[in-house]
């Protein structure tokens, strides 16, 4: 079983932690696991990828509401923050930011309670992510954050393997430009089981489960 690296970046001393092998989430096969534990629950490092973030953001993108996905409310916390200071733009009446939580349904579906439901209706959404592999976890939040009538102004990752989803930028600390041999395959494609390399774990927005 291989270890653990650390993969640096441009622009933030937060590591990104990786281990090499061959993983099942629910939408594909991958060889890296990415571990974002102590990137989603460690306010420095939170702060850190934040700070990144914000840096790749033009002055001209309103935010009124992050939605966290995939356990990432520590860093939208401090997202909020670093938008507020570096003077962009919101149409809040208290001029702040606010930060959401989805819940989901018996069916997997996003939904937005009523008492949450008017800090995305007619607001400039912002989505933040673990991580982004296939676009299909994005996917769903976009079409929840237009169901209930937000306007999506901007995707954020901690790691992205894609540039773009439904023609929306994501703007990722990390990406293959920092893991170039990053890769995900089909099921039923998977050149690591069709050499007979068995799965090592199984990935989901909570973590690794070796089995």
């Amino acid at each position: 079983m291989s270890e653990y690296t650390k993969i640096q970046t441009a622009g933030t001393n937060v590591a990104l932690k990786v281990r090499k092998g061959h993983f099942a989430t629910n939408h594909a096969h991958i060889n890296y696991h990415l571990d974002l534990a102590t990137a989603k629950c460690r306010a420095s490092e939170a702060q850190g990828l934040a700070k990144a973030l914000v840096h790749n953001y033009l002055f001209a993108t309103v935010v009124d509401t992050i939605v966290c996905m995939e356990g990432t409310s520590a860093m939208g916390a401090f997202l909020s923050e670093e938008l507020t200071r570096s003077g962009f733009l919101n149409t809040n009446a208290h001029k702040t930011i606010y930060i959401v939580r989805p819940e989901f349904n018996s069916n997997s579906q996003i939904i937005f309670r009523d008492n949450l439901k008017p800090m995305i209706a007619g607001k400039n959404v912002m989505i933040l992510m673990g991580s982004v592999v296939t676009g299909r976890s994005l996917n769903r939040a976009m079409e929840s954050i237009s169901y209930y009538g937000g306007k999506l102004t901007g995707v954020s990752a901690i790691f992205s393997a894609i540039d773009e989803l439904n023609g929306m930028k994501i703007t990722s600390v990390f990406g293959k430009k920092d893991l170039p041999d990053y890769a995900y395959y089909d099921y039923h494609d998977c050149p690591m089981c069709k050499q007979g390399q068995k799965i090592e774990g199984l990935v989901n927005a909570y973590g690794l489960s070796m089995i």
